[in-house]
This record gives C-alpha cells, structure tokens and sequence, in this order.
C-alpha cells in the first residue's frame, strides 16, 4: 500500500458507474476527513505516467471533497480483462446500482472472461458463452438469464436507457424495447413524449413483433 498524489490518479477506460456528488459521496467524504481511507484503492501503473484507477473512482472524488492530497493505493501490474473483472466486481457489492451501470459492467465483465477463458479445445462458442454469463451471474447473485436480460439493456438509446434508471420504464418492457432499431426507439421517444406513458409489458412485445415483421 502506498500514498498516491490523486493528480497522477486516472478513470478506468469505460468506468461503467457513475461518480457523483450526491449526498452519499458529501457524506463519504465527511467520514475520510474524521477517520481517512479505511480501504486502499486499487491502481495499475499507465504506459503513458501515473496510475489507472481499477477501484476507487468514488473513494478519490471524497477525497478530492475533503481536501485530501493523497491516498493509500495497491498498485498491482493487471492486463485489461483482470483489472475489468476487478472493477466490475468491486463496485457490483454497493448498494443503489443504477440498471445501466449494471448493464454496462455485466457487458464489460462478461466479454473480459471469454477473452479470459478462449480455449481451442471447445467445439462450441456457445459453450464457453453458457459458462461465461453463469460465472457473471454467479458472481453477482443473479442467473444468467437476468445477466442477459441487464445486458440488453446496452442496446438501449442513451434517452430510453435514462428512463430506465429513473423508473419511468421498468425492466422487463426495456428489454423488449431494446430489440426495435435505433430510429424505432427514437420515434417511440417522440410518441411516448406527446402521449405522456410509457408501455407496458404486452405493447413493448408487440412493437418487438412489429419491429421483426418489417
């Protein structure tokens, strides 16, 4: 563990989870200046100067809020898909995860572990996929089903996928909606906006039915 400047500390490429100044992180902060980092975050050196944040992204914000120079850190030398399953997995044990912060690293962590566990010897990539989204969903509570379900959620128009994180669109009718195009979703926007609702579960199936029958 060493004491690291938060100047040479730097976001991990693709952060799925959001750093925000809520009062969650004010409080946060409030409790480094009293007691400072409790648990060390976890870096890796860049090519290029400084250090790569792998876990710690809210931890260096509360420091920043607390006026904080520094702080403890484990550097460790990590390729991209350990210091992805290290980061996703790190931040999946908080409490109020948003749907696309956990889509966005369901995906992430997802596609690192088939990088992880390419094998010659499988006859089928659907094989190593099956065991790939069981191990995401072993890791996080959930079956790999719901761990499909979230990642579809990826697929998603960034306006669509903001009202599933503020509740305006549960989760089963988002997935059905993330099957309709890109210009489907954008005029469903248009619609859902001079109409003021949002679909249920059976018309977000019907427009997946309509958008496979065009």
């Amino acid at each position: 563990i060493v004491e690291l400047p938060l100047t040479k500390l730097f976001p991990f490429k693709d952060h799925p989870f959001k750093v925000i100044d809520n009062e969650a992180m004010f409080d946060t902060a409030e409790s480094i200046k009293q007691y400072g980092v409790l648990v060390p975050a976890i870096a890796r050196p860049r090519d290029e100067g400084g250090y790569e944040l792998v876990a710690g992204h809210r931890r260096k914000r509360a420091c920043e809020l607390a006026e904080l120079e520094t702080m403890p850190v484990i550097v460790r030398n990590l390729d991209d898909d350990a210091a992805i399953i290290i980061m996703v997995d790190s931040n999946l044990q908080r409490e109020n995860i948003l749907p696309s912060e956990r889509a966005f690293a369901f995906k992430l962590k997802l596609e690192a572990i088939k990088r992880q566990g390419a094998r010659t010897d499988l006859t089928s990539t659907q094989v190593a996929q099956k065991l790939s989204a069981e191990k995401v969903g072993d890791d996080a509570g959930v079956s790999k089903d719901q761990v499909r379900r979230f990642i579809r959620l990826t697929h998603l128009i960034p306006e669509l996928l903001s009202m599933v994180d503020e509740k305006k669109i549960a989760l089963n009718p988002a997935v059905e909606l993330s099957f309709l195009k890109d210009e489907e979703q954008t005029d469903l926007l248009e619609a859902m906006d001079m109409e003021q609702a949002t679909p249920s579960l059976s018309q977000a199936q019907r427009l997946k039915k309509f958008s496979n029958a065009r």
